[in-house]
């Protein structure tokens, strides 16, 4: 009796084990499991308010391997701690000596099947490092080489702008980094990020947002649902258990745009598949009643991802944005 004991309390343990390898290596917003599994993490912790509380330690950012090597800057894998998980990303530190600006990359949402360190931020980086900008674009939990992503999908989104914010705080690790001339820049889901970093440090740090997602939480990820292979039945089912316990306006970035002390460009192309032009309308109307600085570009015809020229515009006028707002 007590051998059958033993080798039924051994499945349970291994099926036990078997669910946390699988909860911790999905690394975005979509669980293959039911949502009970992801409803026992407390979420108090990353509202804005709290958010805005919370302290944050500095870490080392370490230079890694080198993934690239070009006439006028050295491209690494690099990596930093946040709240003791491990994040890397991708390093462009350019050649010239002296201290030099710093720009943070946010890039929007990728499928992990298809990411490589520094996809999506990636053309923007090496441009601003031609013109002598240190860049960091940091992969996120459960992409790259980062820790795994948590169990619960809400937690691993509400833990990104403690990601970035991490990254801040450690920039005096990182020789050459001018910590008086940080700039941030966010594409998509990216831009959403940026402009929570934003809000919750009350930072003046110039940002450019390219398509940004602006639509309010939960409705930002809702928007999407729809795509998924269960037509958004499982992320439905989690909101809607979210909303029984918490009240979505305390973790939506939408509620907090007059936190934002930093001024802002934002680029929207007219014919964009991701993003409804009106969201970024609606976000410049918003951010001028506040008094905000916005730069606003549309781009007729273009799309999400900026494929039709659009790009080279946005990143020079990026540039030159970059260079007032610094004094540069």
């Amino acid at each position: 009796m007590k051998k059958y004991l033993i080798i039924f309390l051994s499945v349970v343990f291994l099926v036990a084990l078997g669910l946390v390898l699988i909860l911790n290596i999905k690394p975005d917003l979509i669980s293959p499991l039911p949502s009970i599994f992801s409803r026992k993490t407390d979420l108090t912790p990353y509202s804005f308010d709290n958010l805005k509380k919370r302290q944050y330690f500095p870490s080392e950012i370490k230079m890694e391997e080198i993934l690239r090597e070009e006439e006028s800057y050295t491209s690494h894998l690099f990596s930093y701690s946040a709240e003791g998980k491990r994040i890397t990303g991708m390093a462009n530190i350019p050649k010239e000596e002296g201290q030099l600006p710093v720009a943070i990359l946010l890039r929007g949402w990728v499928d992990e099947k298809e990411y490589y360190t520094g996809k999506g931020s990636d053309r923007m980086a090496n441009f601003l490092a031609e013109n002598g900008f240190i860049t960091l674009a940091p992969d996120f939990l459960g992409y790259g080489d980062s820790a795994p992503a948590f169990p619960d999908m809400l937690q691993t989104r509400f833990f990104r702008p403690i990601t970035v914010i991490s990254l801040l705080e450690s920039l005096n690790s990182l020789e050459k980094a001018d910590q008086e001339k940080v700039v941030m820049w966010g594409h998509s889901n990216g831009g959403q990020i940026a402009l929570s970093v934003l809000e919750i440090t009350g930072r003046n740090i110039p940002t450019s947002l390219w398509a940004p997602v602006s639509a309010p939480f939960p409705e930002s990820i809702l928007h999407y649902v729809g795509e998924l292979e269960d037509k958004g039945e499982m992320v439905k089912k989690i909101i809607a258990e979210f909303k029984e316990e918490y009240d979505p306006l305390q973790y939506s970035m939408t509620t907090y745009l007059e936190e934002i002390k930093a001024p802002l460009i934002i680029h929207q192309g007219t014919a964009d598949e991701a993003i409804p032009l009106e969201w970024t309308e609606d976000l410049v109307k918003q951010l001028r009643n506040l008094n905000t600085e916005v730069t606003y570009y549309q781009y007729p015809g273009e799309n999400h991802n900026f494929h039709y020229g659009g790009a080279p515009i946005a990143r020079n006028r990026d540039l030159n944005f970059f260079k007032k707002s610094l004094e540069i």
